[in-house]
């Protein structure tokens, strides 16, 4: 039903290959349109639009192990590393 079709991607002006496995998948997801961008310049402008996270150093406050958590610790409440905290998570429910 679906054949491969060669597109020009606006961004870089290169040709690109839009399968018929994608085409499928669009049509599955509702999509009506066509991509404007090939694969490499859809993931640069997805990077683009996401803010950096800063990240900080901590140490763990059950197990004592370094780790780095996205936002600063001030001190006044404990920080846990990620096995410590799924480990409190999933002892809660």
């Amino acid at each position: 039903m679906y054949e491969d079709k060669t597109l020009i991607c606006k961004e870089c002006g290169r040709e690109f290959i839009w399968t018929a496995g994608e085409q499928e998948f669009y049509a599955e997801k509702g999509f009506a349109n066509e991509p404007k961008r090939c694969k490499e310049c859809r993931e640069v402008r997805k990077k683009d639009g996401r803010p950096v996270r800063e990240m900080y150093d901590a140490l763990c406050a059950e197990c004592g192990k370094p780790c780095v958590v996205p936002f600063k610790p001030t001190g006044d409440r404990p920080v846990y590393c990620r096995e410590c905290f799924t480990k409190m998570q999933s002892t809660r429910y």
